[in-house]
């Protein structure tokens, strides 16, 4: 069982970007997928994008796609949120996340055990 370790939050101005990187050890970055899920004060965590480990295949929400990119470095255990004109909508902490038992991709939480520390996504307006 290895870790995940989210970086690259921070504040933005509305229309801005960021890139937001998630680190794993151990065995985590082979499981059959990893994403992005976010939690905004007061409301549910959301998944946000996800990304198969056989063939790269991405997923996003509606409410990011076109302007969110995810990728992964598989020689580098690390994975990638390219996010661009961002809103203030977008704001919260954003968590990676994947698990070992799952054979497709969810956007559930609740189908996810392995998870990051969170970062910080602010944008003002």
């Amino acid at each position: 069982q290895g870790q995940l370790v989210e970086s690259g939050g921070g504040l933005v101005q509305f229309g801005g970007s960021l890139r937001l990187s998630c680190a794993a050890s151990g065995s985590t970055f082979d499981y059959y997928v990893i994403g992005w899920f976010r939690q905004a004060p007061g409301k549910e965590r959301e998944g946000v994008s996800f990304i198969a480990n056989s063939d790269g295949s991405a997923y996003y929400s509606d409410s990011v796609k076109g302007r969110f990119t995810i990728s992964r470095n598989n020689a580098r255990n690390m994975m990638y949120l390219e996010m661009n004109s961002l809103k203030p909508e977008d704001t919260a902490v954003y968590y990676c996340a994947t698990d070992p038992r799952l054979r497709y991709v969810s956007f559930d939480p609740s189908d996810y055990t392995h998870w990051g520390q969170g970062t910080q996504v602010t944008v003002s307006s």
